[in-house]
């Protein structure tokens, strides 16, 4: 799905809108998450809602517009984690980066832990990024420096919980995430003393655990 048909190039005046249009849904999704509505996107464009429908006939296409580069570059950053000097290095890395972009964008942590849009594109991204995590985890686990219960199932729930501090503590302590998100990578090293985690979430559990976190969310197979 893309966000418009072929045609011949917008007029200046529709192109002016729609770029107003794009830059609205970045501001307002990335503090209120997918939960905000195209209304929403239109009062702060200052356009009416059927001027965004006429250009963006879906949320999620509208979403894809404004978010695409962004979720790309995510990809990319884990990417980079890949090539650290070590997997613990390279883990680390990608969390603290990850919790960085999941506390100011409310609307890519939404996209990136699993909400259901029901556009490939959403899809293909977290394709992308779910195998580049488990290498991250395999490689920081083989070699004994991340506790060996941890799974890459256990990342989105971190993530989860710690943008979930970012968002809450916005106008109090704004920077208050990073503590926590350090606390728990912490939790994360190989000990001798380290506890019984139990078992670990399957694919199962987290889909359904998200579903019941993020909005407009249902579990995949």
């Amino acid at each position: 799905m893309t966000s418009e048909p072929p045609s011949r190039p917008l007029r200046r005046d529709a192109r002016l809108n729609r770029e107003r249009i794009v830059d609205s849904a970045r501001e307002v999704f990335a503090v209120r998450g997918i939960a905000a509505t195209l209304d929403d996107v239109a009062h702060r464009a200052g356009v009416g809602v059927g001027t965004v429908y006429r250009r963006f006939p879906t949320k999620e296409a509208l979403l894809w517009a404004a978010f695409e580069e962004h979720l790309d570059q995510h990809a990319k950053d884990i990417e980079a984690a890949l090539r650290a000097p070590t997997g613990w290095i390279g883990l680390v890395r990608f969390l603290h980066r990850a919790a960085e972009i999941h506390a100011a964008n409310r609307g890519i942590r939404d996209i990136v832990l699993g909400a259901d849009l029901g556009q490939r594109h959403f899809e293909q991204i977290r394709r992308r990024i779910f195998p580049l995590v488990e290498q991250l985890v395999e490689r920081a686990r083989a070699e004994g420096a991340l506790r060996p219960d941890f799974t890459a199932g256990d990342v989105p729930m971190l993530l989860m919980m710690v943008s979930e501090v970012a968002h809450h503590s916005r106008d109090v302590r704004p920077d208050a995430y990073a503590r926590y998100m350090q606390l728990l990578i912490d939790g994360l090293r190989h000990a001798p003393d380290n506890g019984d985690l139990g078992d670990p979430l399957s694919r199962s559990d987290v889909n359904t655990l998200t579903a019941q976190w993020l909005p407009g969310t249902q579990p995949r197979g």
